[in-house]
């Protein structure tokens, strides 16, 4: 139902918002949340944050731009084979990439 904004004043008069945020954190304590959803980062986030590297050195590192780096976080292009090589040591060995490149 669309209610015009009348209506939404009159409801929001009648709201008791300071019960309602009592009620919300009472409701988290008790773990009752809503939907909790995983969100997959990106290989190349993954990558980066791992090593420890900014956008910027992790770009450096890869041979590209820090834009064309966002561009592959947003999945926007295929990396290279060299560059998926690197990531994919990056996310498995963070270690050898920091020793080597750090």
């Amino acid at each position: 139902m669309v209610m015009n904004e009348i209506d939404l004043i009159e409801r929001d008069l009648k709201r008791d918002i300071w019960q309602e945020t009592l009620d919300a954190v009472r409701d988290i304590k008790a773990g009752k949340v809503g939907h909790v959803r995983t969100v997959e980062l990106p290989p190349v986030v993954e990558a980066r944050q791992k090593v420890g590297l900014s956008q910027s050195r992790f770009a450096e590192l890869l041979g590209v731009s820090t834009h064309t780096l966002q561009d592959r976080k947003q999945s926007c292009c295929k990396p290279s084979r060299t560059a998926i090589s690197l990531i994919q040591i990056a996310k498995q060995r963070p270690d050898v990439i920091r020793e080597v490149f750090g």
